[in-house]
């Protein structure tokens, strides 16, 4: 659910300042070496340490909480969840120019999933269903006595409105206005979740799973991680699945029709975000979100 812009302003990260910035805070590690890890997304710049860590530095703004959200909650929630997530390690402090906090994590091998790998899978639409299932489940003594902290509350989906208008008239033409302009009236009139606010991983899409020997093995990318309808993480029907395991998927969850119709909504805003701001510059990113937006409007 990020929404950075390439034309944020971010700081030059290179491997001399990640040495500089691990050598000086945690001089355990300042033998290991750094490899750049490419591509790492838009959100950070991440850095293979030695054989068992990552560094992974926010680009923008809009990803400097990550690194203590992930610390707090990932090794509570990570007990309950049938698939490996991050292991924070340790989170540094800003340095040497460079102006926010950033994660030290143990490393996660594996390969990000592919539509062509996976798309097609009952058996991945399964576990992907079972890892939402025990995502929600979980319910720590903290957040059930005081609520949700300020950063682990959602943004309901009428937030992003008057973005995804203006977005779904910049896109008029490479895709169906119309359809677009009814699938987004839809999702914004749909009933509001009525079930107890849950977990949610936000941001649930295929580039944040991993597999190793073409399975399954870890979710990764935490920082969009809140609480409240889980109807956000329904993206990943929509990025990775085709029409078959698609219904597998929401048969093993057991989606609503109002939650699914709220599903398809942000996968349409959030795939329209990603596609205005990076599509022209990236063609990985156009391929995967115009198959996004596509596949939301199927349905």
């Amino acid at each position: 659910m990020a929404t950075g812009k390439v034309t944020d302003v971010c700081p030059a990260i290179d491997a001399a300042l990640v040495r500089r910035l691990v050598d000086a805070q945690f001089p355990q590690w300042a033998e290991l070496s750094l490899e750049l890890v490419d591509p790492a997304g838009s959100d950070h710049v991440i850095f293979r340490m030695g054989e068992g860590l990552s560094v992974r530095l926010p680009r923008h703004a809009g990803a400097i909480g990550q690194a203590r959200k992930e610390s707090e909650w990932l090794p509570r929630l990570a007990p309950h969840l049938p698939l490996a997530v991050p292991a924070p390690v340790a989170v540094g402090e800003p340095g040497f120019g460079y102006p926010w906090p950033w994660a030290v994590s143990r490393w996660l091998d594996g390969e990000v999933a592919t539509v062509e790998a996976l798309g097609d899978s009952s058996e991945a639409a399964v576990e992907l269903a079972g890892f939402l299932t025990a995502l929600q489940r979980c319910r720590p003594a903290e957040i059930s006595a005081l609520g949700a902290p300020e950063d682990l509350t959602a943004r309901p989906l009428v937030a992003r409105d008057r973005d995804t208008r203006a977005a779904i008239a910049e896109v008029d033409g490479p895709f169906d206005r119309a359809a677009m302009t009814e699938l987004w009236e839809a999702a914004l009139s749909a009933p509001a979740w009525d079930g107890p606010p849950v977990w949610f991983h936000g941001d649930f899409h295929t580039g944040n799973l991993l597999t190793v020997d073409g399975r399954l093995s870890a979710v990764i990318d935490f920082g969009e991680l809140g609480i409240g309808d889980p109807a956000c993480d329904l993206t990943i029907a929509f990025t990775l699945m085709s029409a078959r395991s698609r219904a597998v998927f929401r048969t093993a969850l057991g989606v609503d029709d109002a939650t699914w119709i709220r599903g398809r909504g942000w996968a349409l805003a959030t795939g329209l975000n990603a596609y205005t701001h990076y599509a022209a510059v990236d063609p990985r990113v156009a391929a995967q979100t115009t198959r996004q937006i596509t596949e939301a409007l199927i349905g």
